[in-house]
C-alpha cells in the first residue's frame, strides 16, 4: 500500500485572515499609558463648544494638581446631523447615496478629532498628562455617566452653556446634561459656567462654578462660587 505524500508548507492553502474589530472602529482604542501611575483621574466632559475649551482652561488653572491625569470625555452623536458645529463641512451630502454618507461620517470624525485636540492645547503646555476618549452614542446625559463610571474617574468637570444650558429667571443654572450627570455620576461633578455678554458679566471675567457629589440628596441647593464671594 503506497502511502501518501504530504505536500511541501509552501503549497498548502493559506489560512483565512482573522480580523479582530474594536468597539468603535472609527477611532483609534483608548490607551491607558497617559493616565497609568495617576494619583487622580480627572474627566474634563467636552462637546467641542468654545464653553468646553473654557472649561479646559479652568481645570488647569484652578482645579488639577501635580500627580493628576486627564481624560478628555468626548460623546460623538450617532448621526452628523446632530453634532456640534464644525464648520465648512458640506451637510447636504447626508440625503445621498452610501458612498457620500460614509465620507460625510469619516469627514466629521476627522473633525472631532481635530477639534478636540486642539481643546487639550492647554493640557499640553501645562504638561498635564492625559488622553483623548471619544465614544458615539445617542444619548450624550446616560453614556457620559456610563463612561465616568466605566473609566473610574475621581471627579468630572463640565461647562453648561454647551450642554444644553436653559435660562431660569435672569440666572443661567445647570443645563439639562449638566444636572442629569450631577444627579446620576458615580463621582463628583463640577459644573464651569462661563459668563459672558449675554450674563452681564462684562465679556465673561469670571466663572461661575457649582459642585456637588453624586451622594448628595437630589434636592439639594447648588450655590454659585461668585454668589460666596459677593457675601
Amino acid at each position: 500500500m503506497q502511502r501518501q505524500k504530504t505536500p511541501p508548507e509552501s503549497d498548502l492553502p493559506p489560512l483565512a485572515a482573522i480580523k479582530v474589530k474594536c468597539s468603535s472602529p472609527r477611532f483609534a482604542p483608548s490607551t491607558a499609558t497617559p493616565t497609568a501611575g495617576a494619583q487622580r483621574k480627572i474627566g474634563i466632559a467636552v462637546d467641542l463648544s468654545d464653553e468646553s475649551a473654557f472649561s479646559v482652561k479652568w481645570a488647569v488653572h484652578h482645579y488639577l494638581r501635580p500627580g493628576d491625569a486627564v481624560i478628555l470625555v468626548h460623546v460623538r452623536p450617532t448621526s452628523v446631523l446632530y453634532g456640534a458645529d464644525w464648520g465648512s463641512v458640506d451637510l447636504s451630502m447626508a440625503e445621498t447615496d452610501e458612498e457620500s454618507q460614509k465620507k460625510l461620517e469619516d469627514d466629521f470624525d476627522t473633525f472631532t478629532a481635530s477639534k478636540a485636540s486642539d481643546l487639550a492645547q492647554p493640557l499640553v503646555e501645562a504638561q498635564i498628562p492625559f488622553k483623548i476618549h471619544i465614544v458615539k452614542d445617542h444619548d450624550m446625559k446616560e453614556r457620559l455617566c456610563l463612561e465616568v463610571e466605566r473609566l473610574g474617574l475621581s471627579a468630572v468637570i463640565m461647562g453648561s452653556r454647551g450642554f444644553g444650558a436653559r435660562k431660569r429667571g435672569s440666572d443661567a443654572r445647570l443645563g439639562s446634561v449638566s444636572d442629569y450627570c450631577v444627579r446620576h455620576c458615580v463621582c463628583p461633578v463640577v459644573v464651569v459656567r462661563y459668563q459672558d455678554e449675554t450674563d452681564g458679566a462684562g465679556g465673561g471675567a469670571e466663572p461661575a462654578v457649582s459642585a456637588a457629589s453624586a451622594a448628595e440628596d437630589e434636592d439639594a441647593e447648588y450655590r454659585d462660587a461668585t454668589d460666596d464671594r459677593r457675601g
